[in-house]
C-alpha cells in the first residue's frame, strides 16, 4: 500500500476518517445555508452577526470544558454523543426554517447550544488520532485527515450554494444534520484501546493539570502565543479586508477562486508533508507557515488575480506543512491522557484571536488606509512567525522518524 495510504490498514482510523470527512462535507453547507436563512428571515446583517456570534461565543467559553470531558470519558463515546446532539440541533433549525416558524431568538439559542456541542467535540476529535494508528504513521494519518477534510470542503461549499439556491436554505441545514448523524454512526463502531486509569479529580483540578502540561513545554506555549498574534492579523485581512479589496478591484467571483486556490494548495501540501522525512519537524512547519503572508502582501501591493492565485496556492502548501507538523508534534510529545486538554488550550488561543482581528481591522483600515493596513498585517504575521524561531526549544525539538520508534509501539488494534 502506498505510504500515503498506510493508515487505511487500520479499521479504527478508517472509521474516524469516514466520520470526519462526512462531517466536513456537511459543515461546508452550514454557513452558507444559515446565512441565507437569517437574511431571508429579517434581511438584517446585525441579526446574522448575533446568530453566528452566539455559536462562536459559547464555543470559546466551553472549549476548556470540552478538553476535560475528552480526557475523562472514552473519546469515541464523546464523538458519538456530540454528533447526535449536533444532528438534533441542526435538525431543529432545518424544521424551523422549512416550516416558516424560525425566529431570531430561537436561532440564537440553538446556535449557542451548537457551539457548546462543537466545543466538546473538537478536543476529542483532535486527540483521538493516536488511539487509531501506531506512532510511526501518525504523520500520514494527520495528513490524510486534513486532505479529506479539505477535499470535502472544496466539494461541499459550491454544492451547498447550489442546494440553497435551488431548494432553499432549510434543506442545506438539513444536509448538515444528516452529516452529523452519519458521522456519529461511523464513530459508534470505533473500538479503541482503553485509556490508562487515572485518579479522579474535580473539573478545576483537571483544568489546572492541562494548564500545567501546556505551560511546561516552552515550544508549545511559544508557538500558540505567537500564532495568536498572527491570527489577529490573518483573520482581519482574510475575512474582512480581502473581500473589500475584491469588491473594489477584481470582483467577488475571482475572490472565490483565490480561496479555492489556497484550499487546493493545502491538498497538495498534505501530500508533500506526508512524504517528507524531517527530524526537526516543528521548525520546518513554522518556517513553512511564513508563506501564508504572501497573499496578504499581494492584496496590499499588487491585487491582481494571477498573482493572488499563485500566492494563495503557495500559502496553502505552507499552511498545511505547519498544520500537520503541529498536530504530529503535539501527539508525539504530550501524554495521551492529557492531550485533549492541551489541545483545548491551543484552540482557545487561536479562536480568541480571530474575532479580535475581525473587529479591530475595520477602524484601522479606515484610519491608515486599506492597502497600508494589509501590508502591515502581512508584516505582523511574518514577525509573529519569526518570533517562534527565537525559542531554542522550537528550533531544536526533534521528531521521531519511523525507524526511531520502538517496535513495541508500532502495532495497533485492527
Amino acid at each position: 500500500m502506498s505510504g500515503v495510504l498506510i493508515p487505511l490498514r487500520h479499521r479504527n482510523f478508517r472509521l474516524l476518517l469516514a466520520g470526519r470527512t462526512v462531517n466536513a462535507l456537511g459543515n461546508a453547507f452550514a454557513p452558507i445555508a444559515l446565512s441565507f436563512a437569517v437574511l431571508d428571515l429579517t434581511g438584517s446583517v446585525r441579526d446574522l452577526g448575533l446568530v453566528v456570534g452566539a455559536r462562536t461565543l459559547t464555543n470559546v467559553l466551553f472549549l476548556l470544558f470540552g478538553g476535560v470531558v475528552a480526557d475523562r470519558l472514552p473519546r469515541g463515546l464523546v464523538l458519538v454523543g456530540a454528533g447526535l446532539a449536533a444532528a438534533a440541533t441542526q435538525a431543529v433549525v432545518a424544521v424551523l426554517v422549512l416550516t416558516g416558524t424560525a425566529t431570531v431568538p430561537l436561532l440564537i439559542a440553538i446556535s449557542a447550544v451548537n457551539g457548546v456541542v462543537a466545543a466538546v467535540a473538537l478536543p476529542a476529535t483532535a486527540a483521538i488520532v493516536p488511539q487509531t494508528v501506531p506512532e510511526d504513521i501518525r504523520k500520514q494519518a494527520n495528513g490524510l485527515n486534513r486532505m479529506c477534510s479539505n477535499g470535502a470542503m472544496i466539494v461541499g461549499a459550491p454544492l451547498g450554494g447550489v442546494v440553497v439556491a435551488l431548494v432553499g436554505p432549510g434543506w442545506g441545514i438539513a444536509v448538515d444534520a444528516v452529516s452529523f448523524a452519519l458521522s456519529a454512526f461511523f464513530f459508534a463502531f470505533l473500538r479503541l484501546p482503553p485509556a490508562e486509569a487515572r485518579q479522579r479529580s474535580g473539573i478545576l483540578s483537571d483544568l489546572r493539570g492541562g494548564w500545567v502540561e501546556f505551560r511546561s513545554r516552552t515550544w508549545l506555549w511559544v508557538v500558540v502565543a505567537c500564532a495568536c498574534v498572527g491570527n489577529v492579523a490573518w483573520a482581519g485581512s482574510a475575512h474582512v479586508l480581502g473581500p473589500v479589496v475584491a469588491d473594489q478591484t477584481f470582483g467577488r467571483q475571482a475572490w472565490g477562486l483565490v480561496l479555492a486556490a489556497q484550499t487546493a494548495g493545502m491538498l497538495v501540501g498534505a501530500v508533500i508533508a506526508i512524504r517528507l522525512r524531517v527530524r526537526r519537524l516543528l521548525l520546518f512547519g513554522c518556517v513553512s507557515c511564513s508563506l501564508v503572508t504572501l497573499p496578504m502582501l499581494a492584496l496590499g501591493v499588487w491585487p491582481s488575480v494571477p498573482v493572488l492565485l499563485v500566492t494563495g496556492f503557495v500559502a496553502g502548501i505552507g499552511l498545511e506543512q505547519f498544520g500537520i507538523a503541529w498536530e504530529t508534534t503535539m501527539q508525539e510529545h504530550v501524554p495521551a491522557d492529557r492531550l485533549a486538554r492541551v489541545y483545548s488550550y491551543d484552540m482557545l488561543g487561536s479562536f480568541l484571536a480571530m474575532p479580535v482581528g475581525e473587529v479591530a481591522v475595520g477602524p484601522i483600515a479606515e484610519s491608515a488606509g486599506l492597502r497600508p493596513t494589509l501590508i502591515g498585517a502581512a508584516v505582523l504575521m511574518f514577525l509573529s512567525i519569526a518570533a517562534m524561531l527565537i525559542s531554542r526549544d522550537v528550533r531544536t525539538l526533534r521528531h521521531r522518524l519511523p525507524e526511531d520508534v520502538p517496535a513495541t509501539v508500532k502495532e495497533s488494534p485492527a
